[in-house]
């Protein structure tokens, strides 16, 4: 038996959504339809894919495996198809917070101009390596490197650190604010995927509390609530304006570098003029 594509799509909805009837209703299709191709995939591949319980769908081990080679395979025929009709090859650029902040208008525009024949389409995926290694990104952009094998990767930029704070927040009425201010509230902080981490402090300096978030809309939205401040890369500051939500550039904070990574083994073909794109806009 091969594997088909229904056997994939079922196996990733079953992760995405986080359960078998679900996924049925994601899909179009009966849960018990869902079940049978899951199961099948595992026959096929001859491993178990999913730890069952009446409550919860877990990964195995082989599971994360298959389900970044499951992402990939299914990205793959998606951009055959659109490719196919538009006439266009298509390019997918991640990122995991912010795109390019202010530059990410004119980049587009330069896309157009330089790469005519090749469409670009830029997503956010909150990963480490915002896509490359789920196999849904050709290139990404990237501010924090992850500990991942296979990666290359170049220096296009750096971006100043803003502290973003509630509105009512004593350090609103400053112009500018220093590592120190920001250290004297709770920090809101995103281990995965954020930019900052505490090793932007002295070990004597750092903030006493910190507030975990998941992503960039949890951390805008415990920090909006007043709960926590947040330090991040100026493209944030300019990406996402929230109500209740301010932010003030930190002076004596080290810049943020931002990079473009590619899977070492398969980098796209017209990486080096992606790059030229991107390193000029910083430039």
């Amino acid at each position: 038996m091969d594997i088909e594509l229904r056997h994939l799509r079922s196996f990733v909805s079953v992760i995405d959504t986080g359960t078998f009837t679900d996924a049925g209703i994601e899909l179009g299709i009966s849960q018990t339809a869902v079940s049978r191709n899951v199961a099948a995939l595992e026959s096929i591949l001859l491993v178990r894919l999913l730890h069952r319980t009446t409550r919860t769908v877990d990964l195995t081990p082989d599971g994360e495996r298959v389900l970044r080679h499951a992402r990939r395979a299914l990205a793959v025929v998606g951009d055959l198809r659109q490719d196919a009709v538009a006439g266009l090859s298509t390019l997918r650029v991640g990122y995991a917070w912010s795109a390019l902040g202010k530059h990410t208008p004119e980049f587009q525009r330069r896309w157009a101009e330089a790469l005519p024949h090749h469409e670009l389409r830029l997503t956010r995926i909150n990963t480490p390596t915002a896509g490359l290694a789920e196999g849904t990104s050709d290139v990404v952009i990237l501010r924090r490197l992850p500990d991942v094998a296979n990666l290359d990767l170049v220096l296009i930029g750096t971006e100043k650190r803003y502290c973003a704070m509630a509105v009512g927040d004593p350090l609103a009425a400053k112009r500018t604010v220093t590592l120190a201010h920001v250290a004297a509230a709770p920090l809101a902080i995103d281990h995965r995927t954020g930019s900052t981490q505490l090793d932007l402090w002295p070990d004597a300096g750092q903030p006493r509390q910190t507030i975990p978030t998941t992503d960039v809309d949890d951390w805008l939205t415990v920090i909006s609530s007043g709960k926590a401040r947040g330090v991040t890369a100026q493209s944030t500051a300019h990406q996402y304006r929230r109500q209740g939500l301010t932010y003030r550039p930190i002076r004596d904070a080290a810049p943020v570098p931002v990079y473009a990574a590619w899977t070492r083994t398969d980098p796209p073909a017209i990486l080096q003029d992606i790059i030229v794109l991107l390193a000029g806009l910083y430039r």
